[in-house]
C-alpha cells in the first residue's frame, strides 16, 4: 500500500495542533474554547474488532498508526472521492428539531453517476440514520469507514470542537465500530478519519492497537458551510492530480451544495481522463 506517514503539517492544509494535520473539515461552534470531555464508552460486551472486507493493516514502525493521504502520482489517472457523514455526540436535540445531518440526494447522485466512494461515518450519525447507513454499506459502489463516534477532536485546538479525553480515544473509535455492527452496516473497512483532520504522534501511538489506517487527503473541497457550488467544484478541479484523495461531506446542514458540486466535478474529471475509485483501491495502486 502506498502509505504516506505524515509527521509534519501538509502544506496545502491549515494547521491544527502541534505536529498534527488538519483541514477545513467541519469547524463546529467556531470560537469556542475546546474542553476535554469524556466520550461515552463502548459497552464492555461489544468487541472492538469490526467486520471488514480485508485484513487490517499492520501498525507502522515505531508503534504509530499509519497515515494515508494520497495514492501514487504516476501511472493511471485515478481519484478517490470521500465523504464525511458528520454528527457530533451532542447534536441529537438539533436533529430532533428538524436539522438534517444526512444527504440522501448526494448518495442518490453518486449511484446515478456510478461513482465509487468511501463514506466516513461517525457512530452518532449511524445511530441517527441506521437505515441510510445500512443502505450505503450494502451497496458495492461504496465502502464505510470510521470517523469516530462523537466527532470530538483527538487533539486541541481543532476548530472549536470539544476534545476526547486521552484515555477515551480508543473507546470512541471502538464505539463507532460497535454502532456500525448494531445497525447492520456491511462493507466496513479498517480506516479511520480524525475529526477535523487533527492529530499528532501521541494520538497515532494511542490508536495503534486499533490496527486502523488513518486516512487524510490532499484535496480540500471547501464544501463545509459553502453556499457556492461552482466555487467548490472549481477548487476540487484545480487541486486534483493522479492519485488524489478528496475530502467532502455528506451532511445537508453543514454542506448544502456538495451534491451540486459533485454534479460538476464528476463529468469534468471523466472528460479529463480520470477514473473514480474507493480509498481501498487507491491504496492498492
Amino acid at each position: 500500500m502506498a502509505l504516506t506517514v505524515l509527521g509534519t503539517v501538509l502544506g496545502s492544509l491549515a494547521g491544527c495542533g502541534s505536529g498534527g494535520t488538519s483541514s477545513s473539515d467541519h469547524p463546529s461552534a467556531g470560537g469556542r474554547t475546546p474542553t476535554a470531555v469524556r466520550a461515552p464508552s463502548a459497552s464492555p460486551s461489544v468487541g472492538a474488532t469490526p467486520t471488514t472486507t480485508r485484513q487490517p493493516p499492520t501498525p507502522a514502525p515505531g508503534g504509530l498508526t499509519p497515515v494515508f493521504a494520497h495514492g501514487a502520482r504516476t501511472g493511471e489517472k485515478v481519484v478517490a472521492l470521500t465523504f464525511d457523514a458528520d454528527m457530533t455526540a451532542d447534536e441529537g436535540p438539533r436533529a430532533a428539531a428538524g436539522e438534517h445531518f444526512d444527504n440522501p440526494e448526494l448518495i442518490a447522485l453518486l449511484r446515478r453517476l456510478k461513482v465509487p466512494a468511501t463514506v466516513f461515518m461517525t457512530g452518532r450519525w449511524v445511530d441517527e440514520y441506521p437505515a441510510q447507513a445500512r443502505s450505503i454499506g450494502a451497496d458495492p459502489l461504496f465502502e464505510v469507514a470510521n470517523h469516530s463516534y462523537s466527532h470530538y477532536a483527538f487533539t486541541s485546538p481543532c476548530y472549536g470542537l470539544p476534545t476526547v479525553a486521552k484515555g477515551d480515544m480508543r473507546g470512541d473509535v471502538e464505539r463507532a465500530f460497535a454502532a456500525f455492527r448494531k445497525a447492520g452496516v456491511r462493507n466496513v473497512v479498517p480506516y479511520f478519519r480524525f475529526p477535523g483532520g487533527c492529530y499528532d504522534d501521541a494520538v497515532r501511538r494511542a490508536l495503534a492497537p486499533e490496527r486502523v489506517t488513518a486516512v487524510q487527503w490532499d484535496v480540500v473541497s471547501g464544501d463545509a458551510f459553502a453556499t457556492n457550488a461552482d466555487a467548490v467544484a472549481q477548487q476540487v478541479l484545480d487541486g486534483v492530480r493522479p492519485g488524489s484523495l478528496v475530502v467532502m461531506h455528506c451532511t445537508r446542514s453543514a454542506a448544502p451544495v456538495t451534491d451540486r458540486a459533485v454534479g460538476q466535478v464528476v463529468p469534468e474529471l471523466r472528460r479529463r481522463g480520470y477514473r473514480f475509485v474507493k480509498v481501498s483501491d487507491l491504496m492498492r495502486g
